[in-house]
């Protein structure tokens, strides 16, 4: 797994541990080339961040910022690693958090893009509420960038934003979506 562009093209990052599945390299290059200039000054937020590889190319690609927040104390460690590896550590914030107890704190942070890359096997009814959470921090305009199993139902999508995009990879469908209003 590597950095595809920008300032941190070609280095490589830490790999997963444990269950992280993190998104393809060729995955990660059709999102990013779909997502263009958008992500250019942007701030982000990654959810579910695993190695931080979404935030961490979005960095690379002159994104402001990047939140990560990841639950699993050894893949916040990653995350750490991999920025410091990639010199974007003074960008990016990592937060060990669950990705709901993050989103109920309120943050004052309001980010143009949003990564979620949870589980496959993440429960539904629980995505559905994360997605509702993110609606109201999200800056108007703003995209989500929603990673799914292909073989899986995508009906989480809250009915204000639109499905820009539908990009299919492998065992992966990833959806960006702009906000509608």
């Amino acid at each position: 797994m590597r950095v595809i562009a920008g300032s941190a093209r070609g280095m490589r990052l830490a790999g997963p541990r444990g269950s992280t599945r993190p998104v393809s390299d060729r995955a990660r290059e059709g999102l990013f080339a779909s997502l263009g200039d958008r992500v250019v000054e942007a701030r982000c937020l990654d959810l579910f961040a695993g190695t931080g590889a979404l935030g961490i190319e979005a960095l690379s690609r002159g994104a402001a910022s990047c939140v990560f927040v990841e639950r699993d104390p050894a893949a916040v460690r990653v995350i750490r690693e991999n920025l410091e590896r990639t010199r974007l550590a003074p960008l990016g914030r990592v937060i060990r958090a669950t990705v709901q107890g993050h989103l109920r704190r309120g943050s004052h942070d309001r980010p143009d893009l949003v990564f979620l890359d949870p589980p496959y096997d993440h429960p539904e009814d629980d995505l559905r509420s994360v997605l509702g959470s993110v609606d109201d921090r999200l800056v108007r305009g703003g995209r989500f960038v929603l990673t799914r199993p292909k073989t899986g139902a995508i009906d989480v999508i809250p009915v204000n934003f639109q499905v820009e995009r539908r990009l299919s990879y492998g065992d992966a469908v990833i959806l960006v979506c702009r906000e509608g209003r």
